[in-house]
């Protein structure tokens, strides 16, 4: 039997050792964001239900399509802030690849849990919306003061971690 990362045998951790579901699939994302190829950011969602993965994303360009890493950024060659003009943008958000792959693969988030590295934007947090996502778990400190005040009229849950 393989030992945990910890060294220590499974049968002598304490259970207070183990992490919660919150913080197992805030772990989860942190692993899906070294996947990210943006330059400015790098971010990793999950979608669950039931405590089941239904779709991971992290945030970069389109599939087929060269990555910032390879020819640069557009928003930083154009001194665009963090925050600002989302669409000036040749990548997408973790939150929003992560709701196209269930939809790629015919999976309903409707009733899901978001994981995210950081709180969504104004963009993704009306795609959550829509989606029929109902809670989101957030791991970062980013804010946007116009997507919490939307989810809060939406009434998704919002826990920072």
């Amino acid at each position: 039997m393989q030992e945990p990362q910890t060294g220590k045998h499974p049968d002598k951790r304490a259970v207070s050792d183990r992490p919660g579901w919150d913080d197992y699939f805030l772990d989860i994302v942190g692993l899906v964001a070294k996947r990210a190829t943006c330059l400015r950011r790098c971010v990793g969602a999950a979608l669950v239900r039931d405590r089941r993965i239904l779709a991971t994303g992290y945030n970069g360009a389109p599939s087929g399509l060269r990555h910032c890493l390879e020819i640069g950024c557009f928003r930083e060659k154009n001194k665009i802030p963090s925050g600002e003009r989302h669409e000036l943008c040749r990548g997408l958000h973790a939150e929003q690849n992560a709701i196209i792959q269930a939809a790629l693969h015919g999976v309903s988030v409707n009733g899901a849990t978001l994981y995210c590295t950081n709180h969504p934007c104004t963009i993704c947090a009306k795609m959550i919306i829509n989606a029929g996502i109902v809670r989101i778990v957030v791991g970062g400190d980013y804010r946007d003061a116009l997507a919490e005040a939307m989810l809060a009229e939406a009434h998704v849950e919002v826990n920072r971690r």
